[in-house]
């Protein structure tokens, strides 16, 4: 498995993007391609798709875009190529909150998503999504496997989501290694707030 490319935009196209990585050119496949720059060196966390008649490359420039695209690949009938499509017109945070909010028309609205399959994401993905809104500019963030289940094992503890949201914020910006790590340093900050 290839977790990240790092190297230098060598061609941008409709859907995907070259990358040059001494001497090697990767395709590929990334929301929004022409945001990268000729020239410019990158770096994007990558997803390997392996079909019968092709092995596939799909990045994404941001964590929070990995993340979710993981969860959109895991819905019935939606593949990879459609993921990234539908990245590609809607932020991170803002599909989050069409499927935490059932907007199902918001998600009919995405290139290659019908009725059936706009239903399917929200049964599927709903209230399994956790976005933590920064103190800053009220911008939103799709947390990690880790940070999602120390949200978890939290609720389950009875704290509040409020709480939660600020402790976990303060969690993302230290290092950790997983989710025991994760719950750890959660539990021991809302300890030193009391």
């Amino acid at each position: 498995m290839i977790a990240f490319v790092k190297g230098i935009v060598f061609r941008t196209l409709k859907d995907y993007v070259i990358l040059d990585n001494n001497g090697i050119g990767y395709q590929i496949f990334t929301p929004n391609p022409q945001s990268f720059q000729y020239g410019s060196e990158v770096t994007l966390f990558t997803y390997q798709h392996v079909r019968e008649d092709a092995i596939l490359l799909f990045g994404f420039a941001k964590w929070e875009e990995y993340e979710l695209f993981l969860r959109l690949i895991e819905v019935k009938g939606l593949g990879p190529k459609t993921a990234v499509n539908i990245l590609s017109v809607s932020s991170a945070a803002r599909l989050v909150e069409a499927i935490e909010q059932n907007d199902v028309a918001y998600l009919k609205s995405m290139p290659g998503i019908g009725a059936k399959t706009a239903q399917q994401i929200v049964l599927d993905l709903k209230n399994k999504l956790v976005v933590v809104e920064s103190e800053l500019g009220g911008k939103k963030e799709v947390l990690s496997d880790s940070l999602q289940d120390a949200n978890d094992a939290l609720l389950a503890l009875g704290y509040k989501q409020s709480e939660i949201n600020k402790v976990l914020k303060q969690v993302s910006a230290m290092e950790y290694a997983g989710s025991d790590e994760a719950i750890r340093l959660s539990l021991n900050l809302l300890a030193n707030r009391k």
